[in-house]
């Protein structure tokens, strides 16, 4: 299935599918090949992010916020045709969100106070000089 109607499907399910399915794609687009505790970590940036409500009050707005998460970096012709990898991403999604509807002190976090992530290849402007905690190929900082 195409990136650009999957995104174009969400808009047409219930909230908490929608938030799922949104949060499933974000996980694949950005961290198919890593491990579950790398997928989980970007899985929890998006839920903070969503919670603090800078980037949007849904997963959906939160991911597809412009320039913030490969669902709006990656082409809409984009194929998702790993369906074995798309199953765990969506595994993953429903195990953040169930995480995220616990209390605070509950929930488990592998990435405490992070709201960004970068692969280690690269070292944007904003990381530089912040903590940082990395999982796989991705390092994840509290930027704000």
């Amino acid at each position: 299935m195409k990136l650009s109607m999957l995104l174009w499907l969400t808009s047409l399910m219930p909230q908490p599918v929608a938030d799922q399915a949104c949060l499933a794609t974000t996980v694949y687009l950005e961290a198919r090949s890593e491990p579950m505790n790398g997928q989980m970590a970007v899985a929890e940036v998006a839920m903070r992010r969503r919670d603090r409500g800078q980037w949007g009050t849904t997963v959906c707005k939160v991911v597809t916020a412009p320039h913030q998460f490969a669902t709006t970096t990656t082409s809409g012709s984009f194929d998702i045709n790993n369906l074995d990898a798309f199953h765990k991403a969506w595994m993953v999604a429903g195990r953040s969100i169930q995480n995220w509807q616990l209390p605070l002190a509950q929930r488990r976090m592998l990435v405490p106070h992070a709201d960004h992530f970068a692969t280690v290849a690269v070292a944007p402007a904003w990381s530089h000089n912040r903590p940082r905690v990395t999982i796989g190929e991705h390092a994840f900082y509290a930027v704000n």
